[in-house]
């Protein structure tokens, strides 16, 4: 095998992975915010840590992976202004925050679990570990922090190459700041944060707790802090994120271990970010109605392992664009794997691989995901693996089977009848439609070519494609 090369946000280069402890792997990656549902660019970032956990545990790692999820104290910008986005959708909805929490995390839940994506040794919940929050602010409050009428703010200027995440310049030159930190009264500098949010007098919020600087609710960026920590141990292997997060949520992360540890280390030796994912009609913003989340796209008709494919088949540090097309072209390319995979899939698996095609289709799967987890190259080598001819059927399916566990496809589980996901719009049953095949295959073995074609007529009425020679040979969908 080759070495696992990632590449560190931290030093902007790639870096052989070197476990903290021998090994162990040490995964922390930020979780959402659960006062809506994940839109499918939230969900790239899930499937990007997925990804590398599974690549880790493939290396022969004992894997540790931590997923949070924030039920208080992030802001409506992510940079201590606004408000708090949980207690105002409760405001909007005239419903328990608890409730709001516990809706749209398990709503979460089954989108993870619909992307085929592995469960984490531990969902984290952010109000389990107020107390330790608390803890952890008054071990660095007298050194690194100093306290205004709204709170406690943590001086920036007290750790050691604040920003260095971020940049204060950006490789593209733009001020990673961008004008997008609130002007607080008091503040000391413009970068300082808030540790702990008090409750402003006259108010109560439905989240709140004492603390030595009053009653109120923790910053969000502590949050992360407490949990890594308490869960991981500091300093652990790798902190993943999506790339908004490089710019303010982590830097101020590393500032608070900084503190904590007294020390100029980050709190995790590797912080690795997911690029954007790009939608250019604006449904992805939350505020768009009918916005771009998993559950839309299986009520159009496309099974959700279409997007985790999609996903793979770009790098997950370059800007991925999201198009109707480019779905369906994933899933296309999902459905002829799905069909290579069923010619072998009674075969018993052989034990080890001896044919020299398959091992070196295998090193070229292994040298892609060991090269920052180049997921678009290792699926070019299973799609060969796929069509190989001649070869031992049971050294191919042990080959796929390894394969597939990397990139998370479910393809020795997935069937033919799963791809057939059903629009919500719909207006015929999948049982209808075959029925309706299977009486015009007979009316033109009949040479009943009136009757064949009044058939075909009234499925396309009801919108349904019937998709006469089609190679891939799955005769109809349903256009939506």
């Amino acid at each position: 095998m080759s070495d696992l090369k990632l590449f560190n946000s931290l030093t902007r280069q790639l870096e052989t992975f070197q476990p903290v402890h021998p090994g162990e792997a040490r995964v922390y990656s930020c979780g959402p915010t659960v006062y809506n549902y994940p839109h499918i660019g939230n969900m790239r970032a899930y499937v990007f840590a997925d990804t590398l956990g599974r690549v880790l545990s493939y290396k022969g790692y004992k894997l540790t992976h931590i997923i949070n999820i924030t039920d208080v104290g992030h802001l409506t910008d992510d940079a201590d202004a606004g408000e708090d986005k949980m207690e105002k959708m409760a405001a909007e909805r005239a419903q328990s925050i608890w409730d709001i929490a516990r809706h749209y995390t398990e709503a979460y839940w089954a989108d993870i679990k619909a992307l085929n994506i592995r469960q984490p040794a531990k969902w984290s919940i952010a109000t389990d570990y107020v107390p330790q929050m608390i803890e952890f602010a008054k071990s660095i409050a007298d050194k690194h922090c100093y306290e205004l009428e709204s709170g406690l703010y943590f001086d920036t200027s007290t750790v050691a190459n604040y920003g260095a995440l971020a940049r204060a310049q950006t490789d593209e030159g733009a001020n990673s700041q961008g004008g997008r930190i609130e002007a607080v009264e008091g503040k000391r500098h413009a970068a300082d944060f808030a540790i702990w949010r008090k409750t402003p007098e006259g108010e109560k919020r439905q989240m709140e707790w004492d603390s030595p600087w009053g009653r109120g609710a923790p910053g969000w960026h502590l949050e992360c802090s407490v949990m890594s920590g308490d869960l991981l141990g500091f300093p652990f292997d790798i902190h993943t994120g999506g790339i908004d997060h490089r710019e303010i949520h982590h830097p101020n992360e590393i500032a608070q271990n900084q503190a904590f540890c007294h020390s100029d280390h980050s709190g995790a030796r590797m912080w690795m970010h997911n690029n954007f994912l790009i939608e250019r009609s604006g449904k992805m913003s939350k505020s768009a109605g009918e916005f771009l989340r998993v559950q839309l796209l299986i009520d159009k008709g496309f099974h959700p392992l279409a997007y985790r494919l999609m996903c793979l088949q770009a790098h997950y540090r370059s800007e991925l664009e999201f198009s109707w097309e480019g779905l369906q072209a994933a899933f296309t390319r999902l459905k002829r794997m799905v069909m290579a995979v069923a010619a072998v899939k009674g075969i018993e698996p052989a034990s080890e691989t001896t044919d020299k095609r398959l091992l070196d289709l295998f090193e070229r799967f292994d040298d892609a995901v060991s090269d920052d987890l180049n997921t678009a190259i290792a699926l070019t080598a299973l799609e060969e693996t796929l069509s190989l001819k001649k070869v031992d059927q049971g050294q191919k399916l042990l080959a796929i089977a390894q394969m597939d566990t990397v990139l998370g496809l479910d393809l020795l589980q997935l069937e033919r009848a799963d791809l057939r996901v059903q629009p919500k719009k719909a207006q015929i049953s999948a049982t209808e439609i075959e029925a309706a095949l299977t009486s015009r295959k007979e009316a033109r073995a009949n040479k009943d070519f009136a009757k064949s074609d009044a058939i075909r007529d009234e499925l396309i009425a009801k919108g349904v494609e019937v998709m006469d020679g089609d190679p891939l040979g799955w005769d109809w969908r349903i256009e939506v």
